[in-house]
């Protein structure tokens, strides 16, 4: 547990050494449910598809994350190594992780006898959940503040509500 809470034990003075970083999760959770949102509008939605399509959009913006972390962060001059490609690939890797529930979710929907109209909400309300949860946890271990983890999730609750709102107006 101390893994996903590595601030749990550390003074607040030692927080800042600590680097977890929680946006590529915040990020790929957005993703997802846009993905997931415009998908599942469309009427009829094939589940495998949308699986394939949810981890390759993941997989795609985590590849160009790394790249453009690569190229923006080196110095002029030195070649990027692959010590430091990796590095920021694992960094950037929660990026496809926050893809995987909600695939999850849209893949075992058969077996859970949900319809395509609740799949789609349900992966939908995962992946917001996720975002949301995400942004909290993110926020405590940068200020040690249950306030501002509440104040973050507030504002990622409401980015995801706008996707869940385009959803609901395009009809489905």
């Amino acid at each position: 547990m101390h893994r996903l809470f590595p601030w749990q034990r550390a003074s607040h003075a030692d927080r800042r050494a600590l680097r977890t970083d929680y946006a590529g999760a915040v990020y790929g959770s957005l993703l997802a449910a846009s993905v997931i949102a415009a998908a599942s509008s469309v009427g009829e939605f094939p589940r495998l598809e949308t699986v394939v399509l949810l981890l390759v959009t993941g997989l795609v913006f985590w590849a160009v994350h790394v790249y453009a972390r690569l190229t923006g962060e080196r110095t002029v001059g030195r070649s990027i190594t692959w010590s430091e490609t990796w590095r920021i690939g694992r960094s950037e890797w929660s990026m496809v992780e926050a893809a995987v529930l909600p695939s999850a979710v849209v893949a075992l929907s058969p077996v859970l006898g949900l319809s395509l109209t609740a799949t789609g909400w349900t992966a939908l309300l995962v992946a917001v959940a996720q975002q949301v949860t995400w942004s909290y946890f993110g926020a405590l271990h940068a200020s040690g503040s249950r306030r501002r983890g509440a104040t973050e999730a507030a504002v990622n609750l409401v980015f995801g509500l706008i996707i869940v709102a385009a959803k609901s107006l395009l009809g489905h």
